[in-house]
């Protein structure tokens, strides 16, 4: 499924040569989001008029930019559910770990969603997975609504455990081949 394209997200896959303005975003981690003067200057400018001070939407363009700052790879299809899921490896002892690092960021309350994104952000950029940033803002701007952040939250699981599922399943058969 391929992802409706964000202007805010177009804007900040522009900058990935600039060095100076991913840096000055990327000093908005680890802060509550849109409390660092620095990113202003490249986040103000694409703000539509409805993110007024203090909304879900403003925080939503101050996260997601210093996000991208952190990690900008990006990937046309997926959400974090299928990203997460590519950092599985069958072979390998990791799966539990990342399913309890992604469970974490399912059960994140949204007020504390800048935390739990930021640390799948880190985790995924080590991995070397691009991320999907239009689904992932289009993903973040619907969890201002609360009857929508479990439909988001479905969303990622669905994507993470039937992947999940398709590639034990796999690994069984070619075992019982072997």
């Amino acid at each position: 499924m391929t992802t409706r394209e964000h202007v805010f997200i177009s804007y900040l896959e522009s900058l990935t040569e600039d060095r100076a303005a991913l840096a000055a975003l990327r000093r908005g981690l680890g802060q509550p989001p849109g409390t660092v003067p620095d990113t202003f200057r490249y986040v103000i400018p694409m703000m539509p008029d409805d993110a007024y001070p203090g909304s879900w939407k403003e925080a939503t363009y101050y996260l997601i930019s210093s996000l991208f700052a952190l990690h900008p790879e990006s990937v046309s299809d997926g959400n974090l559910g299928d990203h997460f899921a590519a950092t599985l490896d069958p072979q390998s002892d990791n799966q539990d770990a990342v399913e309890r690092r992604f469970t974490a960021l399912l059960t994140a309350d949204p007020a504390d969603l800048h935390i739990y994104l930021r640390q799948g952000i880190n985790f995924l950029k080590s991995k070397e997975i691009p991320v999907n940033w239009h689904q992932l803002m289009a993903d973040t701007l619907r969890m201002e609504r609360p009857q929508s952040v479990l439909w988001v939250r479905k969303r990622w699981a669905n994507a993470f455990w039937r992947y999940n599922v398709s590639t034990s399943a796999e690994s069984a058969t070619n075992q019982s081949t072997n």
